[in-house]
Formats: C-alpha cells, sequence, structure tokens
C-alpha cells in the first residue's frame, strides 16, 4: 500500500476450510497486503497460504478441544466471543461476514466497512433448514426455540457498529434492507479465472456435478434424490454435517468425492455435463467457476443464481437452465435436468465463459476500492 494508505484490519468468521467466503477474503488480503486477520476461530493449515501466512488475532473459542469440527454448536458463545476480541489500531475495519464478526467494535475513530455474503442465516431464512423437524435432535430444537429470538435480536442490534454495507449481491442487499433497515451497496465476489478455462462439452454418458457444501440448506439431498431417480451420473464434492446421513444413499453412479483440492475440483467442472446447484445461494460462486470452465448451470430460479446464469428462454446466449421451486423440489429438479438434456445443444462453452468473465477478480477489487473511498 502506499504510505498515505488507511491502516486497514480485516475480518472474517472462522477460518476452517476454502469456500466462497474465504475466496473473496483471498482477494481482500490481495488487495491489503499487509493488514492483520481477526477471526473467531482459526484451524491451522485449513485455509490457502496467502492468509494463512498474515498475522492473525483469535477469540477464547479457538482454545476449545475439536472447535474446529464443532463450531456450530457454540454458536450461542458466538455474541459474546466477538465482544471479547480485540480490533489492533487501525483506520478501517473490512469485515467479510455471513454470521456473528460483523458486530465487531472498531476502535475509536476507525470506520467499519462489512462485505456481507449473507444476514446470519442460523437465525433468519436458513433456521428451518438447521433446527426444523428432522434437522436436529428434540433437544437442539427446543434450545433453538429460546436461543434463535435472542441472537436475532442481538444481529440486528450490533448493526450500529457497522458504517456501510456492501453485500455480494442484489439478493443480499434486499435482505440487509429488510431484517436492518438499512441500505447496502452491490459488490460481486470474484471469480478466479485463471483457474478455470472453457473445454469442449462431454458426451451425454459424463456426469453432473455440485460443488458445496454439506449444510442443510444447500439442497444435496435433493440432487440426490433427485439423480436417483434420473438414472444419471452425479458427483458431489464437499464435505458437511450431513455427510455421513447421506452416505448410504451414494453408491456407483451418485458418488461423494469428499473435499478435494483447487487442481482437482478444476478437473471435476471440465469432466462434467452440467453444474446443478438446487438451492437459494446468496451468491454461488461455484456455479460462476462452471460457467468459466465452460459448463452450463441448472439452478433454482432463487437468490444470487437470478444475477449469475443467463436462463434458457430468456437470453440470446444461454448459460443455464433456472427453474421455479414446489413443494417437490425433487420432482422440479427432474424436470429442470430433462428440459436441459432437451435443449443441451443451445449452451455453449464460449458463452459460458464469457458470461463469467463479468466476474473478474480486478472488477471486485475495483469495487471494493470504490467502497472505502466513498467511507473514509
Amino acid at each position: 500500500m502506499p504510505p498515505s494508505a488507511p491502516r486497514v484490519v480485516l475480518a472474517h468468521d472462522w477460518l476452517t476450510g476454502m469456500r466462497g467466503g474465504e475466496r473473496v477474503l483471498e482477494e481482500l488480503c490481495r488487495l491489503f497486503p499487509e493488514a492483520p486477520l481477526v477471526t473467531l476461530l482459526h484451524v491451522k493449515g485449513s485455509v490457502s497460504p496467502l492468509i494463512e501466512d498474515r498475522e492473525i488475532h483469535t477469540s477464547f473459542l479457538d482454545a476449545l478441544p475439536g472447535i474446529g469440527r464443532t463450531y456450530r454448536r457454540f454458536l450461542p458463545l458466538m455474541p459474546a466471543a466477538v465482544r471479547a476480541l480485540r480490533v489492533p489500531p487501525c483506520d478501517l475495519l473490512i469485515s467479510s461476514s455471513h454470521c456473528a464478526i460483523k458486530a465487531l467494535r472498531p476502535p475509536p475513530g476507525a470506520r467499519h466497512l462489512c462485505y456481507l455474503h449473507t444476514p446470519m442465516r442460523y437465525v433468519w431464512g436458513q433456521a428451518p433448514a438447521y433446527f426444523g423437524p428432522g434437522r436436529a435432535d428434540p433437544l437442539t430444537r427446543a434450545a433453538a426455540k429460546l436461543l434463535v429470538p435472542a441472537l436475532r435480536r442481538w444481529d440486528a442490534g450490533s448493526n450500529d457498529r457497522v458504517d456501510r454495507f456492501v453485500c455480494n449481491s442484489r439478493h443480499v442487499a434486499g435482505q440487509v434492507r429488510e431484517l436492518y433497515g438499512r441500505e447496502a451497496g452491490v459488490v460481486h465476489p470474484p471469480v478466479d479465472l485463471s483457474r478455470f478455462h472453457a473445454t469442449k462439452r462431454p458426451g451425454a454418458e459424463a456426469p453432473y456435478l455440485m460443488v458445496t457444501a454439506f449444510s442443510p440448506y444447500k439442497g444435496v439431498e435433493v440432487a440426490v434424490d433427485a439423480f436417483r431417480r434420473l438414472g444419471r451420473p452425479l458427483e458431489v464434492v464437499g464435505q458437511g454435517q450431513l455427510y455421513e446421513r447421506l452416505r448410504p444413499r451414494f453408491g456407483r453412479d451418485i458418488r461423494a468425492l469428499g473435499n478435494l483440492n483447487d487442481a482437482e475440483v478444476t478437473d471435476a467442472y471440465q469432466r462434467c455435463r452440467a453444474f446443478v446447484m438446487p438451492a437459494e445461494e446468496d451468491f454461488g460462486i461455484a456455479a460462476l467457476e462452471a460457467q468459466a470452465s465452460g459448463r452450463p448451470v441448472i439452478a433454482l430460479a432463487r437468490g444470487g443464481a437470478l444475477e449469475t446464469v443467463a436462463p434458457l428462454g430468456e437470453a440470446a446466449a444461454p448459460t443455464g437452465v433456472l427453474y421455479a421451486r414446489s413443494e417437490d423440489p425433487v420432482a422440479d429438479l427432474v424436470i429442470a435436468v430433462r428440459r436441459f438434456e432437451e435443449h443441451e445443444a443451445a449452451f455453449s462453452p464460449e458463452a459460458a465463459r464469457a458470461n463469467a468473465e463479468r466476474f473478474a477478480p480486478d472488477t471486485f477489487r475495483r469495487g471494493i476500492e470504490a467502497e472505502v473511498e466513498k467511507l473514509l
């Protein structure tokens, strides 16, 4: 940074693996290479060297045994953990938040820019996916009945610590307006286009693909059941809470690949027939990574997909099929896949790649620099 640049501190909820939020954090680290990082907990070696190599400050949660596997159970303690965190002296705090870290109090005189991936999903829109019948044991559901309203009040009440919100999509900016009564800027997340190349489409025998956490709201169950019904091959990259529960449903055609390194994920995109996203995503970086690899997307017509996929039947150069959700989400996805296969010739690798290029890292960095300039 030039000598006149503000002193910056970065913050992120937790460091336990490389997902979409951590890809955003990587770009923030590139933009502010000297900035220390504040986080609730850090599983050493779980994120990229670019993140690992900086000065990292953690909360008391980081000292709990096994916290890297069980941190979601400590959601009720996160407000206290955030309160106890001390932000190093700075002029600007930039938080990358999807849970609690946006509630950090900046040092006196410092400004706080929050890049919000989503409002605290565990207590707002996705609470039923985490704590509904069949999703949690009776004791957890009973505790959630008491804790969720309190956490909602805390989450909404802590927003006065943020001077400006910037969201990853217009969808999330709308949630900020509805839940917090605040206006927000929009800077779409970056896609590392250098990792991906648009290759020739594979044949009809190629597998479909999901790259996702096995979280309750991600729709992995829906995809597995739909592709079993279709008799089509599906590969799922990732792990998470529902992995063990879904393990019996996997087999020769429906395969769980676990966590893969970047090169292996790139290969999975290139050999897939299409990418599948059957859940409402706040943005959905993986769907753009698939398009950067020249692959079309089959996605639920909600959330970030409305901003990242050029839909069949509307766009001159479509990059995917968007479908509505009814009371039978498995049947909805089955119909969408059949529609894709019926019109597969309409999708070209070149169109998919061109659409993904709208979300290049340079565009993200310029957007963040403009938001910092506005705030300071």
